[in-house]
């Protein structure tokens, strides 16, 4: 029997110190990774004792020993293990018991890299904290962000010194700045920096970036917010990172080896929420190159708008390196002009490139560039300058000699075997390039290496095969592990609408918001309708806001003034809520208990073929003779499905309603494979279209 006691408080009711001689017993010599996990997950043993001293009923979960099994045997044996842990397994206990024996036995961290922040927090303020206490272990717990995440107190104490108003783009920002040192002189340390980032007028100009660092050399070195989140992620037993951070240190890794890595020397990897591990790794692989970024970049070196910038001390250098940076910036401007054409050429927001890229020729900026890089070094070879004003150029060196290659890279197509496209957001335009050779870079570079690597997801298996994850990732090296739910398939029930009009109807939208509001209305709100398009939530939002608004059913939709946790904290502080939601409320989102009993898949979701990087993954599988849609396309939308439907089941009191409103699930074949994904039963129902 197995114990869930997630929701406890041991705080104050429970001494460690009654199981820390066992473990002290147990860690003499090489520790029985097995063993320890069968004491601490067993009927009778650590977590039940625990459970009993607080008087927390028992709940049995043996999905949660065999999960902690499974990777105590990929530690034991230096082999890699992929884990699929539905829901109320309890994962995150069930890897992180064997990981910390193993880190603290064998005086090497081990990693654990996430794909939300919520799930950070979770282990950096509940979980670990919590295994601590009641182990006895004395092991350290880090959580590693990424570098521009970091104060930089030299770069502040810069806009405070001379170059103040050469730097600062606007008056009111030198009391922001004067205002963030006198209260770091005064005592608030980090959880002030966090409010210093949300202001992005200043934060840009005082976030660590490693080319202008000076490491020890720097005269802030020793109270360093970076190097002393480094010296601890070095020192800690198990550091917490996210997928971005991981995947940036595995590319550096593989270019220049361990000298250069963002991460410490870890002995062994978890990946939790491992079904997002083929998307961040054609992300984060790939190539970006952001106009705005390039523009910000030359404004911090010269503004003729405001005649602020690094170049704006007096001599014949300076001078030249400003007329350079305002001809620089007028090539930017027209390097991204024919990108801009073509996007505006078309609907979406993003938009692939073909073989004959558009007449974007950028040899005279990278010429500019490469000519700005190569004076600054000159001058700062030359001139005896304030340490702080020569690395804050120095940096910008380093800068256009990284964008030259971008541009020379993006144009020449030099990425081998990568999907090269245009993207657009609210402020700049993106060329994009991204491997499609995914699963034989993580091979090469992951599941090939010398520590274990594991992996684990509620979400890996299509008709209860790993075969398309394998595929798409490249795992091997290790066993393959299926888990059962915990949960009882009586919790629920999917419903399908089944005379729906098809997805590409002109009655569909129609009849979608009439039947999202009668679902919604009979459930009396508590009620998470999910969308594959922004297009067709904001349609349902003006259908139905007035309506649910007269009925008492609050309306929280996607896209308004609230962030996405703040529309999670309202939904569940809020009385029979309705949540409007599309691509990142599939996924990670958790609301147990009776805030939402009712979860609507308004679409099969199905990834847009005119997704450039779809595009090219579906091309690159034709092209080898199978089935893009059988092979890609299919299991894609199945998991995605399975995550959606997730949201609903979070505990063994959980009950509800998954309804489906996409009729294509019972009149095409291959709505089955959707059907039999979940084990709950099936209920037809027709909609009269009121």
């Amino acid at each position: 029997m197995v114990i869930d006691i997630r929701d406890e408080d041991f705080s104050t009711a429970f001494d460690p110190d009654e199981f820390a001689v066992d473990y002290q017993l147990n860690t003499a010599g090489n520790t029985d990774l097995s063993g320890a996990c069968r004491e601490f997950f067993s009927p009778g043993g650590t977590l039940a004792q625990t459970a009993a001293v607080n008087g927390s009923p028992c709940e049995e979960r043996p999905q949660q020993l065999e999960m902690a099994l499974a990777v105590a045997d990929a530690l034991e044996k230096h082999c890699n293990c992929c884990v699929e842990a539905p829901t109320g397994v309890g994962k995150s206990f069930a890897y992180l018991v064997p990981l910390i024996h193993y880190a603290v036995n064998s005086r090497r961290p081990a990693l654990v890299s996430t794909e939300t922040i919520n799930l950070q927090h979770q282990l950096i303020e509940k979980d670990l904290p919590f295994l601590r206490e009641i182990t006895g272990i004395n092991f350290t717990v880090a959580l590693a962000k990424g570098r521009s995440n970091y104060l930089c107190r030299r770069r502040l104490a810069l806009l405070s010194g001379e170059q103040r108003d050469m730097l600062l783009p606007a008056a009111h920002l030198v009391l922001e700045a004067e205002r963030v040192i006198a209260d770091l002189e005064n005592g608030r340390d980090s959880n002030y920096i966090n409010g210093v980032r949300d202001n992005n007028r200043i934060w840009h100009l005082v976030c660590s970036e490693s080319g202008n660092c000076a490491g020890p050399k720097c005269e802030f070195y020793r109270n360093c917010y970076y190097f002393k989140a480094r010296r601890k992620w070095d020192e800690a037993d198990i550091v917490v990172a996210n997928h971005a951070l991981f995947l940036t240190d595995l590319a550096i890794r593989s270019e220049s080896g361990n000298g250069g890595a963002l991460l410490p020397d870890y002995g062994a990897v978890m990946i939790d929420e491992a079904h997002t591990l083929e998307n961040n790794a054609a992300n984060h692989l790939g190539l970006h190159l952001s106009r705005l970024a390039m523009l910000s970049m030359l404004n911090r070196f010269y503004n003729p708008a405001n005649s602020k910038g690094l170049f704006m001390r007096g001599g014949a250098e300076m001078l030249e390196l400003r007329a350079l940076t305002q001809q620089a910036r007028d090539e930017v401007y027209g390097f991204f002009v024919p990108y801009e054409k073509l996007l505006e050429e078309t609907d979406n927001s993003s938009r692939r490139l073909n073989e004959n890229l558009p007449d974007a020729e950028p040899a005279t900026l990278i010429y500019l560039l490469n000519t700005i890089a190569d004076k600054i070094n000159d001058l700062c070879s030359e001139e005896d300058d304030e340490e702080k004003f020569r690395t804050e150029l120095l940096s910008g060196m380093d800068k256009c000699r990284v964008y030259a290659g971008m541009l020379g890279d993006f144009t020449q197509r030099l990425l081998p075997d990568a999907v090269y496209y245009l993207e657009k957001d609210q402020e700049s335009t993106i060329c994009c390039a991204a491997p499609l050779n995914v699963a034989e870079l993580l091979q090469n570079m992951l599941f090939n290496g010398d520590v274990p690597v594991m992996l684990c997801s509620a979400t890996m298996t299509v008709a209860g095969k790993f075969d398309y994850f394998i595929s798409r990732t490249g795992f091997t090296g290790g066993s393959v592990i299926q888990l059962d739910s915990p949960f009882s398939p009586k919790q629920a029930k999917l419903q399908v609408i089944s005379n729906m009009p098809e997805p590409s109807s002109p009655e569909y939208l129609d009849s979608l918001a009439k039947c999202v509001g009668e679902l919604v209305e009979n459930n009396n709100g508590n009620a998470f309708v999910l969308f594959t398009s922004y297009q067709s939530m904001k349609y349902c939002e003006s259908a139905l806001s007035s309506r649910f608004a007269v009925r008492g059913l609050p309306l929280l939709v996607q896209g308004g003034a609230l962030t996405r946790q703040e529309m999670l904290r309202s939904f569940q502080a809020a009385e029979n809520p309705v949540l409007f939601g599309t691509d990142s409320f599939w996924t990670g989102v958790d609301v147990p208990g009776e805030n939402l009993t009712l979860v609507v898949i308004t679409r099969l979701p199905f990834a847009s073929p005119g997704s450039p990087v779809t595009a090219a993954r579906m091309e690159r599988l034709e092209a080898a003779g199978k089935s893009s849609f059988a092979h890609y396309s299919l299991p894609e939308a199945v998991l995605k499905f399975r995550q959606g439907a997730g949201r609903l089941i979070r505990s063994k009191s959980d009950h509800g309603t998954v309804a489906v409103l996409d009729s294509r699930i019972v009149t095409r074949r291959y709505g089955r494979e959707f059907i039999n994904s979940l084990p709950y039963e099936v209920i037809s129902t027709p909609f009269d279209g009121r």
